[in-house]
């Protein structure tokens, strides 16, 4: 009888979990869902009471207007520029300096690595003006090489850190071996531990490519000519004005701008699991 009550306990806990883990989903997914139908809806049928969560005509005329009639390939050919351009400035200097933070002993490298910590923790609203200077006296402004580098610094503090407790895994024996069996330095780092931090610094890009690509105050500030916008800044200013809303263009370019982090967490999904887990081990 015992028993029999542990299993119907079990059953109920099982079947509470999954209710419950469902309903979850479906809350996460339901905006995503929602914006889907809303692009592929004809526009007579965007403000029908009550709302349809089906179309009763399904339509591309929000993507043709989308791609034709506005600048919004530009937008995301510059969001693309300058979101791989910050995550491979970001990676490069992240990696060498993570590595360089566990493997050599010199004076002041735990401070250097809490300053890292305690730059990542400033608001990053505190830089807007600093930077804006710097890049209006290096002629950056309305530049995207200029939000590259206003990208780079803020993403690049974390980038570090989380790169520098997953090297802290790595054994130093395995770099210090292969320099034995005649390695140079530089061969060790790229044969040894660039291989055993792979997972790592794929996690590091995605997130630093999550930040570049969704970032919109920087934009906003250095950027005022409309051909140099990023996705953000000219979606919002070229379809959100005082006098309408392009609802449909809208959730269309929030389709489209979903797509390639859509396509990033899917095949890097192992990565990112294994590289934010192995980050986590140490600090």
């Amino acid at each position: 009888m015992l028993v029999r009550t542990k299993t119907v306990a079990t059953r109920s806990k099982r079947v509470l979990f999954t209710l419950f883990a469902w309903t979850v989903i479906l809350l996460i997914a339901f905006p995503l869902f929602w914006m889907i139908i809303t692009s592929l809806k004809p526009e007579s049928e965007l403000f029908t009471r009550p709302p349809t969560f089906f179309p009763s005509e399904y339509t591309l005329a929000n993507y043709e207007r989308l791609l034709f009639d506005t600048h919004f390939p530009t937008f995301f050919m510059n969001s693309s520029i300058v979101a791989l351009g910050t995550t491979l400035l970001v990676i490069v200097v992240a990696t060498l300096g993570a590595h360089s933070l566990v493997t050599f002993r010199y004076r002041g490298r735990r401070l250097l690595a809490q300053a890292v910590l305690f730059t990542y923790l400033l608001p990053s609203v505190i830089l807007v003006i600093p930077l804006y200077l710097v890049m209006a006296r290096l002629g950056l402004v309305n530049s995207l090489l200029g939000l590259v580098i206003c990208y780079a610094t803020f993403a690049l503090p974390f980038a570090l850190w989380l790169l520098r407790s997953f090297m802290t895994a790595i054994p130093i024996d395995l770099e210090s071996a292969a320099m034995i069996d005649g390695a140079s330095r530089i061969r060790a780092f790229i044969d040894v531990i660039l291989p055993q931090a792979l997972p790592g610094i794929i996690s590091t890009a995605l997130f630093t490519f999550i930040v570049a690509w969704n970032e919109y105050l920087f934009a906003l500030v250095l950027i005022n000519r409309q051909l140099s916008m990023t996705l953000p800044v000219g979606v919002f200013s070229v379809l959100i004005n005082p006098h309408q809303i392009e609802w449909g263009l809208m959730m269309t370019a929030s389709v489209m701008m979903s797509v390639p982090l859509i396509i990033a967490f899917s095949f890097l999904q192992k990565h990112l699991t294994r590289g934010f887990g192995a980050g986590a081990v140490k600090g």
